[in-house]
């Protein structure tokens, strides 16, 4: 299925996004992009999405065709997860979208969880993609602090260059250039701007583990086993922390495995939206 790009305002500041899918269906994904790349890593599934369904995936701010935030100065204002998840509500609102079923990949899961805590009306489902629950350790936030270091420093293609190697499996990096390739054009649209205000929001995250455990709505965890990042064993926490959780591990894939293993992931996706849904 083709998907189209689209742009909203909100307050001057432009969120550009794609659509897929009949505008009318009440059957609705929300896709949000991993960390630093952008909504067109959805890609294959926006492409096998079910006719019943339409999609959105937007850009996160700074990354795609988004513009940035307005300010320069990620370390110092009050920046957090929950600026990605209002502008998702905005989006949701101007869609016509009451809830949605939200698929999150890395970062995403991240900002899908701050949507579950702002507005859980709006969550009918959770897709938790190469993610985690918990927050970061000190190790990890000396790294987020380094990463920020960097992208002030050299700007975001030195980011993208330290990331890529981290975000693709063993089998993809040795099998798969193609899939590399892509991944590291995807990652030169984010700005300086984009990057170190996500890593900022990222450090900053809560523990959604509590959340997880008390929502009471269908979920589906996907990691690939070859993930590095976020290794199985988060996803499997994950899984037994939700109620009414599915986990699909996806051979030969690392941290962006739908893209890394589209085809599986795909089949897990469809499989959760139609016994579940």
């Amino acid at each position: 299925m083709l998907s189209t790009r689209r742009s909203l305002d909100l307050a001057g500041r432009r969120l550009s996004y794609l659509h897929a899918g009949a505008p009318e269906s009440a059957s609705a994904l929300l896709f949000l992009h991993a960390f630093p790349l952008n909504a067109e890593m959805w890609g294959p599934q926006l492409g096998a999405l079910h006719p019943a369904w339409r999609a959105l995936a937007p850009d996160f701010r700074g990354f795609g065709g988004s513009a940035p935030d307005v300010s320069d100065r990620p370390r110092q204002d009050g920046v957090g997860l929950d600026d990605y998840a209002a502008d998702v509500t905005a989006l949701m609102d101007h869609e016509g979208v009451q809830a949605a079923v939200v698929c999150g990949c890395s970062m995403g899961g991240y900002a899908a969880f701050a949507l579950l805590r702002q507005a859980p009306d709006r969550v009918a489902g959770l897709v938790l993609a190469d993610t985690r629950a918990g927050p970061d350790d000190d190790q990890a936030r000396a790294s987020r602090l380094a990463m920020l270091d960097l992208v002030e420093r050299e700007g975001p293609e030195a980011v993208a260059q330290q990331m890529l190697p981290k975000l693709l499996g063993r089998t993809t990096r040795i099998r798969r250039p193609d899939v590399a390739a892509a991944v590291s054009e995807l990652m030169r649209s984010a700005t300086a701007s984009g990057v170190a205000h996500a890593v900022v929001r990222i450090m900053r995250r809560p523990d959604s583990l509590g959340l997880l455990r008390s929502a009471d709505l269908p979920v589906l965890v996907v990691v690939g086993n070859e993930d590095e990042l976020t290794p199985v064993a988060e996803s499997e926490l994950m899984g037994s922390a939700a109620r009414r959780a599915t986990l699909a591990v996806l051979p030969g894939a690392g941290h962006l495995s739908s893209l890394e293993a589209p085809d599986a992931f795909n089949r897990a996706l469809t499989a959760f939206l139609t016994t579940r849904f």
